[in-house]
């Protein structure tokens, strides 16, 4: 029935009512500026990987093991270790979980 609006006020209302109203669409469409941002921020962190770095990510948020990893792409253990670092570091993840979060915001999985 709102299709879209904020709030649905029956005339009469009170003044509270609608500034009540004001107040919850100002801060649902902060939250929504603040969530558009971090996405924003998150796909630009991955617009810095590399296509190999970017092939590997979703391997190594599947949760393999680098050996694993290294296996299923055809390349050496050390090398994925490298790859893992990179993303890490350009992704700006202090933790694996931190970056299937990441990963999963993006619709990596």
């Amino acid at each position: 029935m709102k299709a879209g609006a904020v709030e649905f006020l029956l005339k009469p209302f009170d003044s509270q009512e609608l500034l009540k109203a004001i107040d919850s669409a100002i801060a649902q469409n902060r939250d929504a500026r603040v969530t558009r941002a971090a996405i924003a921020d998150l796909r630009r962190r991955y617009g810095l990987l590399t296509p190999r770095e970017r092939e590997v990510l979703p391997v190594v948020v599947a949760g393999l093991l680098n050996k694993q990893t290294a296996a299923e792409l055809g390349t050496s253990e050390i090398t994925i270790q490298v790859h893992r670092g990179q993303i890490m570091r350009k992704m700006a993840a202090s933790s694996l979980a931190e970056l299937v979060k990441m990963a999963g915001k993006l619709g990596i999985s």
